[in-house]
């Protein structure tokens, strides 16, 4: 592990050999049952703890299941105040509802390695061409290769189709087809942030793996982030091509230190 992605861990970026859709999907509607409960901005990881296994407040049927419900979530999101790539994911969560799909998704992005390199494959489908469970699992197989049984690559390949249905990018039930995702002012400005703690400035930030998940042409982005600025959620500043963005309700100044080291 380098410097950088050593740095970029403290803000709860992960980088494991698979993650966590080996076993599950996003999990939005745990997430999102979770957060209803957990209405607190700064929660701890007992917390979170707490009321997913001492108090099932996501209806599992067992202890082992509310313990592996609890593990699967700590590892997509953190589930802590104090890790910041949570946190930001919070700040945007209370604000835009509609935005909480592709929220999820930009969060688990940095945590999660088969999520997040199944994305390439997914969009080079154009939308409306219908994408093959089993080249999924083809490409999982050559990218982790000698790691995963066929019956691992199924059950991983219908994971990561039921996530990228979760988040608009596909359609369908037992075939599946590719659609466009729908950004908004969130989740735009969720992606810049992501590409900043990255190193990227500038023009740059619009082209960055994050702002790709959300399906959308960097023109249009570009106006997404100038709504979200105007909400006093970021700072973006243009002037001719010079583009200027920054996070002063996202980071802060000890955060911003960490960054710079």
């Amino acid at each position: 592990m380098n410097s950088s992605q050593s740095n970029l861990q403290d803000f709860g970026f992960l980088y494991g050999k698979s993650g966590p859709h080996t076993a599950r999907t996003l999990m939005l509607k745990e997430l999102s049952a979770l957060l209803q409960t957990v209405d607190e901005s700064k929660a701890t990881l007992d917390k979170y703890r707490v009321v997913i296994i001492e108090e099932n407040c996501l209806s599992k049927p067992s202890r082992k299941s509310r313990e592996l419900t609890f593990r699967h979530l700590k590892e997509l999101y953190g589930l802590d105040y104090r890790v910041p790539l949570f946190k930001t994911l919070l700040f945007f969560w209370k604000r835009e509802p509609e935005a909480r799909p592709l929220l999820a998704a930009l969060c688990a992005f940095p945590r999660d390695t088969i999520f997040r390199a199944s994305h390439d494959w997914i969009l080079k489908f154009s939308t409306g061409e219908r994408i093959p469970r089993e080249e999924i699992e083809e490409r999982i197989a050559e990218t982790f290769p000698d790691r995963f049984s066929a019956a691992s690559l199924k059950s991983i390949a219908q994971n990561l189709n039921s996530s990228w249905t979760t988040t608009g990018h596909l359609k369908g039930r037992a075939k599946k087809f590719r659609t466009q995702a729908q950004s908004t002012p969130a989740s735009t400005a969720f992606a810049l942030y992501l590409g900043y703690l990255n190193g990227i400035r500038g023009e740059e930030l619009f082209h960055s793996p994050y702002m790709k998940v959300l399906d959308t042409r960097p023109a249009e982005l570009m106006e997404k982030a100038e709504v979200a600025s105007q909400r006093g959620w970021i700072v973006m500043k243009r002037l001719g091509n010079v583009i200027e963005v920054l996070f002063p309700q996202l980071i802060t100044d000890e955060e911003r230190r960490r960054l710079h080291e």
